[in-house]
């Protein structure tokens, strides 16, 4: 299909008529690279006066990563959302600056963990670029419905045969590799699931036997999938301590099935019973309650030191509205080892401010208005589903982390997609962003033109 610029030279458009905005895509990659390579440098002056040494490779090397995921979305997928990719790279690239700038600080673990983040980015942008090239068609996956929930389901199972790390059993240790959070690729993987199932059952699950109090209730046999879905939520809250799994876990699967069946009743279920799991779970599990007790009382002592929550919001009180400036606060004093993956919020609300977090705040938002924006323009039902449960997923784990870090809800040990230090992390959210660009180059895609009927031309002849 052929393709012109037009004349302010700010997006293709094709044969059809219709612009790619790929051009306005490469322009926003621009500013995603510049801007973490700013603050990059700002970093190093605040912290030794000069330009860090490695801020050029730094630069290169995000700019390299930028430039070949545009060349590929360019030509494998032209019509796809042109402001998710430069999202996710200003996200990722402040995420490894921030985790750069802690190293910096002495006593903070893991130490020099910045080369990791990016060699893990690197293999996230591969991923992204394998999806989008052999990710032909996105319908591909409803074939495999039946089969993802079992991989997904033996994902979630495998941190249950691994020691428990802080108290929660969600990674697995692979020899020469480190360790993985399985719960990461699960969240993707068990959404297709979901789309391809909800697809085929959402007429049964929409009808409702009797209505009590305004709301319509469902039928007791269509119970049957969401019952099924909190306990198993339900059991890896038990078995492998881990909130923020299960919350994002059935959290998706109740947005998914008020989609698809478009029933408030869903909903309503979906609050109580994920607030019965918690309170249970809590009422006997020491780890859990522990996490209930610091968000109740952040301000109690612990052997006479200050909790961690309690370190957080004097962080974030003391950033102010514009913050300390990067380099110069003292996220340090959490303390714990969390404070590049868990905490990274914290660095952001005390060097950069309420205006920065805002920001950050808002990126994130646009990703998701984005992905939901994707799912209203997807052509067919599995791929709006799939679409919102994808947007859906990403927007609860930046809900459970932030309000988490903020004392809205209880931490849950889950960490800031792109930002905080995490391996599985960063790849799982790239491939992520690589589906919904798929769906989205699809639904933007011009239709092809129909193929000319040779009765019709014949008699149109016949009639001149």
């Amino acid at each position: 299909m052929s393709s012109n610029t037009t004349t302010g030279g700010t997006s293709t458009v094709s044969a059809g008529g219709l612009p790619s905005r790929r051009n306005t895509e490469l322009g926003l990659l621009v500013f995603a690279v510049l801007i973490p390579v700013f603050a990059y440098a700002n970093v190093g002056l605040a912290k030794d006066g000069t330009l860090p040494a490695g801020m050029l490779g730094y630069g290169l090397g995000l700019g390299l990563l930028a430039g070949v995921a545009h060349l590929l979305v360019r030509r494998f997928a032209p019509y796809a959302d042109p402001l998710m990719l430069p999202i996710c790279t200003l996200l990722n690239g402040l995420g490894l600056v921030l985790i750069w700038r802690l190293d910096q600080e002495s006593g903070v673990s893991p130490a020099n963990a910045a080369p990791g983040q990016l060699m893990w980015s690197a293999v996230g942008v591969a991923l992204f670029l394998a999806v989008l090239v052999f990710l032909k068609d996105h319908r591909i996956l409803q074939r495999y419905t039946y089969i993802s929930m079992a991989v997904a389901l033996v994902l979630l199972a495998l941190p249950m045969f691994f020691p428990a790390v802080h108290g929660a059993r969600i990674w697995v240790t692979i020899p020469g590799v480190g360790s993985l959070q399985p719960g990461e690729f699960a969240k993707i993987i068990i959404t297709v699931f979901f789309a391809g199932y909800l697809m085929v059952k959402r007429d049964a699950l929409a009808l409702a036997s009797r209505r009590f109090m305004g709301v319509y209730l469902p039928r007791g046999r269509d119970l049957g999938p969401i019952l099924v879905i909190w306990a198993i939520s339900l059991m890896i809250l038990v078995f492998e301590t881990d909130l923020g799994t299960s919350l994002l876990f059935f959290g998706m699967f109740v947005v998914m099935l008020y989609v698809a069946t478009e029933r408030t009743s869903w909903i309503i279920f979906g609050l109580l019973l994920s607030t019965a799991g918690a309170v249970f779970v809590a009422s006997f599990n020491s780890h859990v309650a522990t996490r209930v007790d610091n968000w109740l009382n952040p301000l109690a002592t612990k052997n006479g030191d200050v909790t961690e929550a309690a370190q957080v919001m004097y962080t974030f009180g003391s950033g102010g509205l514009f913050g300390s400036g990067l380099g110069e606060g003292y996220s340090r004093l959490i303390g714990g080892i969390a404070i590049k993956s868990d905490y990274i919020l914290a660095t952001i609300g005390e060097e950069l401010g309420l205006t920065g977090m805002m920001a950050v705040l808002l990126l994130y938002g646009l990703l998701i208005e984005r992905g939901i924006r994707t799912a209203l323009a997807a052509r067919d039902p599995f791929g709006k589903l799939l679409a919102v449960g994808l947007s859906g997923a990403f927007a609860i784990q930046v809900f459970v982390v932030a309000g988490g870090v903020t004392s809205l809800i209880p931490l849950t040990g889950m960490t800031m997609p792109f930002l905080a230090q995490g391996g599985s992390s960063v790849i799982a959210n790239w491939a992520l962003f690589a589906i919904l660009l798929r769906i989205s180059d699809t639904a933007r895609r011009p239709a092809p033109a129909p193929a000319p009927n040779p009765d019709v031309e014949m008699t149109q002849v016949v009639r001149s």
